[in-house]
């Protein structure tokens, strides 16, 4: 069987009936198993991720995104994670029997299905941008709903793929394709968001860090601690244990300790395998030593 995963990322993460609500429109389509739901008081934001067969998942992901812009107004949201729609992403991730251009074909027909029948201003991203330059989703929601609403209408670059060139309460939404990536946050033993910053300018690529990591400093207020948050899209060519060690190394110039670290949603087995392997200088280990991988049929 095709399946495909997705992964949309909503701007709610306090109320839970809103909360609750979204998420049954994803569970009410037949075929649809929800792998993970977790909402974020702090980065009011609720990350789902789910499995299914194609079409399925083209109708749970239409079907959520049409009851987040019922019920979320941007213009009242607040959150310390970048956001620019209701319904802020919709990744498609290949999974089983599929692959990345289909998962770009399902990106383009459930975008456009967006913009026409929801009116939500729809920008294509990662493996599915029409435009180079939008395969960055940083690129696109630079200036974030506030930014962007301002500039619709007005700007030639802030044009989106599909769907009017104006926002309404429901914000833009990201719609792409990608591989599967791993979530992963460090925190600081520090409320000092410029520390947090200046070390996620210097591991993320674009700042002349790693190659593979998209990294942004965010505040922890309930803890009074501030976390560099990543997104690590390439885990086996940048692994979890280097990023890991150069914000330690980084921590450290700024005399900060790293007190703990947090996958955020579903995490390939071998990305926390090879961090295994590394710390503990395991030698001669093979990944058919995991149980999990001999049951499942992995090498």
């Amino acid at each position: 069987m095709k399946l495909v995963m997705c992964v949309p990322n909503f701007s709610e993460g306090k109320d839970q009936k809103k909360i609750d609500a979204i998420r049954a429109e994803i569970e009410n389509v037949e075929g649809t198993k929800i792998l993970f739901c977790e909402a974020d008081a702090d980065h009011n934001r609720l990350d789902v991720t789910f499995v299914a067969p194609i079409d399925a998942a083209k109708q749970a992901a239409f079907n959520a995104t049409k009851k987040a812009a019922e019920l979320i107004d941007m213009d009242q949201h607040k959150g310390e994670h970048p956001r620019m729609g209701a319904t802020d992403v919709v990744p498609f991730v290949p999974i089983t029997d599929t692959t990345l251009e289909e998962c770009v074909k399902i990106a383009k027909e459930v975008g456009k299905k967006m913009g026409e029948e929801l009116d939500i201003p729809v920008y294509l991203y990662e493996a599915a941008a029409a435009i180079p330059s939008r395969k960055n989703l940083a690129k696109i929601r630079k200036g974030e709903y506030e930014g962007i609403k301002a500039e619709m209408g007005k700007e030639p670059s802030r044009k989106p793929d599909f769907g009017p060139d104006r926002m309404g309460k429901a914000g833009a939404t990201a719609v792409g394709a990608r591989m599967p990536l791993v979530a992963f946050n460090v925190n600081l033993g520090t409320n000092d968001l410029k520390i947090a910053k200046k070390i996620a300018k210097s591991v993320r690529h674009s700042g002349g860090g790693l190659r593979y990591v998209k990294a942004m400093g965010f505040e922890i207020k309930e803890r009074n601690i501030v976390q560099v948050s990543m997104n690590l899209v390439n885990y086996q060519k940048t692994p979890m244990y280097r990023v890991f060690d150069m914000i330690r190394r980084e921590a450290a110039r700024y005399g900060v300790s790293v007190i703990g670290s947090e996958v955020v949603g579903l995490v390939p087995l071998d990305a926390l395998v090879d961090s295994t392997d590394y710390y503990l200088r395991l030698e001669e280990f093979k990944k058919n030593q995991v149980i999990e991988n001999c049951l499942w049929g992995g090498k």
